[in-house]
């Protein structure tokens, strides 16, 4: 059996990985490992391990590696404590194949072990741009360190083979959080009310904002802009869910709380939703709200409009239903008001179909794990 070990350090990732991880443990040709760290271990972000245990998966290795600071020196030492912990793991379990998806600091930490440790690694998500973090060079430097990519469209597969990679290498299987959308059955309204212990009787708002790593855009100031917006809604609910745990991301949640405790009724804050708990709220949302990858990616697959605030998704490929906005109060309110009034009922998502899983699963069981890899030069395909 070949070893596929999958790497998961928020609630967000593992969120997209679901159906791939039950698909690599019911497969008989298959043996699943499952590395979990970051966020995933934190009490201050909801200790989100134990949906995944929830969810019935094992979870061989879990990494302390999240300290509790705020800071870009923090996020760099956080790095250097997850590399001591993966070598460990990574040299314990012995994997064929590192399955890693994303652009986050952890997932380059752990990358970078496994390229030393030489475990080929298989990456998902590659060759996107996001402009205004530095996750955009973590995802770029994660394709460096990658032997077997599955990219969510074709402009993002030829993004990865401009950076060197072998197209024969290089899958565009489209966005993997859609195959929730052919295979999950979704809460209703009064099923999420119940779950979230908050009343769902009007229409609501979905929300997330993360801090901005790379551009001029300080959180703080920024998540103050776009809870002044909303209070223009008033008829409207808002769910709000904590930011990740980037530099500034920290000083968010006491003013998010402070937000929702000021008005109970409209406002739910919470640190995770888990997968399920937030399709379904984006299913029944009026608008998703901020500036997470999801409401580019996943949200228009739904109908439902998305306000991208800010600089940090800047670069991403958008279907006609997210609609931009500065972090300027006026302008984001602006920007709802045309996002809730806009018919959208026409839009195709640019991210694929919704059977990525399958489409990864046949790669990572017929690819030859004994290729050296070697820089592709796209001079010599003219």
């Amino acid at each position: 059996m070949r070893k596929i070990a999958v790497f998961t350090g928020t609630r967000a990732e593992y969120g997209l990985l679901y159906w791939l991880l039950k698909d690599i443990k019911e497969d008989v040709d298959l043996d699943l490992q499952i590395i979990a760290g970051a966020m995933h271990l934190s009490p201050e972000f909801g200790l989100t391990y134990k949906q995944i245990e929830n969810d019935g998966f094992v979870i061989n290795e879990k990494i302390e590696m999240l300290l509790s600071s705020d800071s870009a020196i923090g996020t760099a030492k956080s790095m250097g404590l997850g590399i001591i912990g993966f070598a460990d793991a990574l040299a314990r379990m012995k994997p064929d194949i590192l399955v890693i998806l994303g652009d986050r600091f952890e997932a380059l930490a752990i990358a970078q072990t496994a390229m030393i440790l030489r475990i080929p690694i298989a990456h998902i998500h590659g060759g996107e741009i996001t402009e205004g973090a530095y996750d955009d060079a973590i995802r770029h430097a994660i394709t460096k360190l990658s032997l077997f990519h599955f990219t969510s469209s074709e402009t993002h597969r030829n993004r990865v083979i401009q950076l060197g990679e072998a197209p024969i290498r290089v899958h565009n299987v489209g966005a993997i959080g859609l195959d929730h959308l052919n295979r999950s059955q979704f809460m209703s309204v009064e099923a999420l009310s119940d779950s979230l212990g908050f009343n769902l009787k009007k229409p609501f708002l979905l929300v997330t904002y993360h801090p901005v790593t790379l551009m001029n855009e300080p959180a703080k100031d920024s998540f103050t802009n776009l809870l002044a917006a909303l209070d223009y809604f008033p008829n409207l609910q808002v769910i709000l869910t904590y930011p990740n745990a980037d530099d500034g991301g920290r000083e968010i949640i006491p003013i998010l709380e402070s937000y929702a405790k000021n008005q109970p009724e409209r406002v739910l804050s919470i640190p995770s939703l888990g997968q399920l708990r937030y399709l379904s709220a984006v299913k029944y949302a009026s608008a998703v709200i901020g500036n997470s990858s999801s409401g580019i990616i996943e949200v228009p697959s739904f109908k439902v409009p998305t306000v991208n605030i800010g600089s940090r998704q800047k670069g991403r490929l958008c279907a006609e239903s997210v609609f931009l906005s500065s972090t300027n109060v006026d302008d984001i309110v602006d920007t709802i008001r045309i996002a809730l009034e806009s018919d959208i009922t026409h839009v195709t998502n640019p991210y694929g179909q919704g059977n990525a899983s399958e489409l990864i699963i046949n790669e990572l069981k017929a690819s030859n794990l004994d290729q050296v890899k070697t820089f592709h030069d796209i001079l010599g395909d003219v």
